[in-house]
């Protein structure tokens, strides 16, 4: 059976890992679905989790459940749920895994054949298959939404930058996916890389092991949203220069929304202005000496907090 194995694996283009992971995808899919692959298209309305309604829904329901939450859990005694903890986090350093490789799978070939331009830029970049990964990593923002559960119900802090992040990571996902903005692909790429290594820390802490490399961590996360503005402001700054004022250098227009556009560029620009933010002000509080030595802890998972205070979840 190994030696079959081995000779399906030949490394190409077209399979960067030397299968071909999208057989097994397709094969995975049609057994939860009952459906095709081939048949998938995120359509408004029909699709779950499709429209606007359900959105705000389910975000509205999200601060309901973590606000009302903790003011139950003032008079209750601290969940430890430490064993389901650590499998919510194993879960998700598989499904982040899962999902960045067969990304690559379908980059790989495009960036290799058209170039990195056209990957960005062009509405052929917007692939069927595409899409499809685009929406499963969307619906992982739903699930990722426990991560607040958990601190509640361990009655840790709830800090701005931990909800603000998740709640409009989710509603960004959505909007890009709307928008078909053909660079979506960087910003996913990257969160789901820090998401591999965050998801695995915290399962590996939560079971009371030691991380050296956590420090780095926070560091990873500024250096994402450095690339992803980079990338989504020269495609915005193109789209818009050749759009509204050719007499600009640009390169042309790009694919995708103005909508999705200017609300992708804003709302990570927040991003880096509070991670930036939360990494001063955790430095701040250690001092120089510490802080050479000395990191702060990824937030996305957890509260993002002075580590004078408790630990995170």
């Amino acid at each position: 059976m190994a030696a079959a194995f081995l000779d399906k694996v030949q490394f190409s283009i077209d399979q960067p890992f030397g299968i071909e992971l999208d057989d097994y995808f397709s094969q995975a899919y049609e057994l939860v679905t009952g459906k095709s692959i081939d048949s998938f298209a995120f359509t408004e309305g029909v699709t779950p989790l499709s429209t606007q309604y359900e959105v705000a829904m389910w975000t509205v329901t999200y601060f309901i459940v973590i606000f009302g939450g903790r003011q139950i859990m003032k008079t209750q005694e601290a969940f430890k749920l430490k064993s389901l903890f650590i499998f919510h986090n194993f879960l998700l350093t598989i499904a982040s895994g899962a999902l960045l490789v067969l990304f690559i799978e379908n980059l790989v070939p495009i960036l290799a054949r058209n170039g990195l331009f056209y990957a960005i830029c062009d509405d052929g970049a917007w692939t069927q298959r595409l899409e499809l990964l685009y929406y499963l990593n969307y619906l992982v923002k739903y699930w990722e939404l426990a991560d607040t559960v958990f601190l509640v119900l361990k009655k840790k802090p709830l800090e701005f930058l931990h909800y603000f992040h998740h709640s409009m990571t989710m509603i960004l996902c959505f909007v890009q996916l709307g928008g078909h903005t053909s660079v979506s692909w960087v910003p996913i790429v990257l969160n789901l890389t820090v998401h591999v290594l965050m998801y695995y820390y915290y399962m590996r802490s939560a079971a009371g092991v030691r991380i050296w490399w956590k420090q780095y961590l926070t560091t990873l996360q500024i250096v994402q949203f450095v690339l992803d503005l980079g990338f989504i402001y020269f495609c915005a700054y193109t789209y818009f220069a050749c759009t509204y004022y050719p007499f600009l250098p640009n390169v042309g227009k790009c694919a995708g929304t103005e909508g999705a556009a200017l609300f992708g560029c804003g709302l990570l620009s927040s991003y880096l202005l509070l991670f930036i933010n939360f990494y001063r002000l955790t430095y701040k509080s250690k001092g120089k000496a510490s802080a050479a030595t000395k990191g702060p802890k990824p937030v996305a998972n957890g509260s993002a907090k002075k580590p004078s205070k408790s630990k995170h979840i």
